[in-house]
């Protein structure tokens, strides 16, 4: 009898030892590993990453350039020849040029030196153009010289003919840009050649960066053969700063384009893009950026 009841109570304690080991809760399962590195962040649009790549890679820039100057380098000889041949617009030029010597006006930047380095650092840095910074790149002097351009002022200095550099550069920034034109290997004697915003022109009242009054003192000493830039104010003094407004600007002298004024592609910047948002550069850049959208023609 004694010997049956051990028996039970045994039995009893390891039916209760299965039952306390049955409850045991299982271990929660390991945590997944942390992430050792984060997804790369996307970079904010740019409107200008296509427009400067375009125009410090592409082979097709250099071939528009050097095709511009080729053109105006066939015509030199017939403007030295005509004495009639006067580049200037009628309210730039207040006498008569037929006994002056001649001249050739060009733009700086984007017209014979290359600034694109200066645009690459905007997009990598991730910011807009702004005077502090393109004081800088200016003084650094390393602006290259356009396909053809060098060449061709080269040429016609050659002949006699004075070149003029009339730029939105400022006059403090003229020995700069004298330097950089110097070793970028174009002819510029002295610093009278180089005629920058804030040039005191007698008689004339400067508006804005219009270069109308630079113009006009050249057009005093000089009959002006061909003028280069890349904005159509590098020709012609802009009334309404819009697109219709550009066209009508330039419309009077279509018959110039290829003789006497030479037009360069110019995608990174310009007076073309503000035209496009009511020349509103405080609105924010969401606003400009659909302005411009806006504006395209899809052809529908």
């Amino acid at each position: 009898m004694a010997m049956r009841l051990m028996s039970s109570l045994l039995a009893a304690a390891l039916l209760v030892g299965c039952a306390s080991h049955a409850a045991k809760p299982e271990p929660p399962p390991a945590p997944a590993p942390a992430a050792t590195a984060e997804a790369p962040a996307t970079p904010p649009a740019d409107d200008s990453l296509n427009a400067t790549a375009w125009f410090q890679t592409s082979v097709e820039r250099d071939l528009v350039y050097r095709a511009i100057y080729r053109a105006a380098a066939v015509q030199l000889p017939a403007a030295l020849a005509d004495k009639r041949w006067d580049a200037l617009q009628k309210e730039d030029r207040g006498n008569d040029p037929r006994k002056l010597p001649p001249a050739i006006i060009v733009d700086v930047d984007e017209t014979v030196l290359d600034n694109s380095p200066s645009s690459v650092r905007q997009i990598r840095e991730q910011r807009g153009f702004d005077d502090a910074n393109w004081n800088l790149w200016v003084n650094e002097r390393k602006a290259k010289a356009l396909p053809g351009a060098a060449e061709f002022l080269n040429a016609a200095a050659k002949r006699g003919v004075t070149i003029f550099y009339i730029s939105n550069r400022t006059a403090d920034q003229a020995q700069a840009t004298i330097d950089n034109l110097r070793s970028a290997g174009f002819p510029i004697k002295d610093a009278s050649q180089f005629l920058g915003l804030g040039t005191v022109v007698e008689g004339c009242e400067q508006e804005g960066s219009e270069k109308s009054c630079r113009r006009q003192l050249v057009g005093r000493g000089y009959r002006v053969l061909m003028q280069f830039g890349d904005q159509v104010g590098d020709f012609v003094q802009i009334l309404a700063n819009t697109p219709e407004g550009r066209r009508a600007a330039i419309a009077p002298y279509a018959d110039w384009i290829g003789q006497r004024w030479w037009a360069l592609p110019n995608p990174l910047y310009g007076s073309w893009e503000p035209a496009l948002f009511n020349n509103a550069w405080s609105q924010p850049a969401g606003e400009r950026r659909a302005q411009k959208e806006a504006a395209l023609d899809d052809a529908k």
